[in-house]
């Protein structure tokens, strides 16, 4: 058995991870990031262009890695019919990319969940304007109006209100972003904290450093594309805020699509009350985790050697080989 992944997101830590658990590894995408995988950071043993080869897949045996960049340039649709065994659960995927059913889920998990405007006439505070989908932050902008959103909207060709199933309009709440990273186990029936970082987004964060007159002159619109990610470490206190969160996310699961295992992320803010809100969920792997490829804070508490999410995705399917369960984790 050999692990792939699309050669994007965080398919670096994927395939080290990999490789550190004694896996042979295959790397698929477009040609010109090969040198990536198999010359300057070498964890790719093959790498095949083409957005999804499928044939040549089944014939190296491989298990696929799910990744934001592997659903969002592959589709749903392609990934529910692929025949490459899937590590994870892929009923999931509508769950996570439907807002409305992702919100479904965080809800009867009873989480603290920012408030969502129907219409957006209605709309009387700071709103954060969201398309449906894995995005990395594109196309999100704030209203703070119906006036607002309307003129705002036209850019993303939302013209009327017939339009509006594209995206959804959350209250925006104030506070510290807080983008925890789990693993749920399914062959030991344990959630993990893995590690825990911040976004840093163009131009959003850019934007402060402008002084504040200028910003008014320049009249720009706020972008929130993802850029990088910036390590975080929780306070102590809070950890429990967290770490419940993820316990109810994954009861849940199991009682609406039929479980979700592996890596996972909840992302929220940290009000100055200490509440943690969460508005979105990422049911795979996420770019946060790039940061941690030598381990984090969290996981060098539970083990005594660097464990990244990607390592850890290759240790449940080590120990799934080793006691013949790899039909519990693979779809």
């Amino acid at each position: 058995m050999r692990v792939t992944t699309y050669a994007s997101h965080s398919a670096l830590q994927i395939l080290k991870g990999a490789k550190q658990e004694g896996f042979e590894t295959v790397a698929f995408g477009t040609g010109r990031v090969k040198p990536l995988y198999t010359k300057y950071f070498p964890v790719a043993d093959h790498f095949i262009e083409g957005t999804y080869p499928e044939e040549e897949l089944l014939e190296l045996e491989t298990v696929v890695i799910p990744t934001g960049s592997f659903v969002a340039h592959l589709g749903i649709e392609l990934v529910e019919r692929m025949r490459v065994p899937y590590y994870g659960n892929k009923e999931v995927l509508k769950w996570e990319s439907d807002r409305s059913l992702e919100r479904k889920w965080l809800e009867k998990a009873k989480l603290r969940l920012p408030r969502v405007y129907d219409d957006p006439d209605e709309i009387d505070g700071p709103v954060i304007v969201k398309p449906h989908g894995a995005r990395g932050g594109r196309g999100y902008f704030l209203a703070k109006s119906p006036a607002d959103f309307w003129e705002k909207a036209g850019r993303l060709g939302i013209r009327d209100k017939e339009d509006l199933s594209e995206v959804q309009i959350q209250e925006y709440v104030v506070g510290v972003p807080v983008y925890p990273h789990y693993f749920y186990s399914k062959l030991n029936d344990e959630l993990e904290l893995m590690s825990i970082d911040r976004r840093y987004e163009s131009n959003a964060d850019a934007i402060g450093r402008i002084p504040a007159e200028e910003q008014l002159g320049l009249e720009l619109n706020t972008n929130y594309t993802v850029i990088g990610n910036i390590p975080v470490v929780l306070r102590e206190s809070l950890l429990m805020d967290v770490i419940e969160a993820g316990e109810m996310v994954v009861k849940t699961a199991e009682e609406l699509m039929g479980g979700l295992w592996g890596p996972f992320c909840l992302e929220g803010v940290f009000t100055e009350e200490l509440e943690f809100v969460v508005f979105e969920i990422s049911a795979r792997i996420v770019a946060g985790t790039n940061p941690f490829v030598h381990g984090s804070p969290y996981s060098w508490l539970r083990y005594d050697f660097p464990v990244s999410t990607g390592r850890r995705i290759a240790m449940e399917l080590r120990q799934a080989l080793g006691e013949d369960r790899l039909g519990e984790v693979l779809t």
